[in-house]
């Protein structure tokens, strides 16, 4: 399914330290259960120090897939994008 952007929503994530990856995100009254990573891009060089590093990861599960930033500089988890069936 095709990922359609969406403004960016705060989000919870559950951490699974054994695999180093989300294992569970809650947004907007909607979860999604991780079951791999498809891509991450690591952008902490890519943007002026005052805009603060992020780490972007498309995410996905038996449900669908998301894309997943975390903002360092406010130490937040957020929803940038979803597919359709998430």
């Amino acid at each position: 399914m095709a990922l359609v952007q969406i403004a960016p929503i705060a989000a919870r994530v559950r951490w699974d330290r054994h695999a180093g990856r989300p294992s569970r995100i809650e947004w907007g009254g909607k979860r999604l259960a991780v079951s791999g990573i498809r891509a991450v891009r690591d952008e902490r060089h890519a943007y002026p120090a005052n805009r603060g590093p992020r780490l972007t990861m498309v995410v996905g599960g038996s449900e669908g897939q998301a894309v997943l930033i975390y903002d360092a500089r406010r130490a937040r988890w957020f929803v940038e994008a979803v597919d359709l069936a998430a």
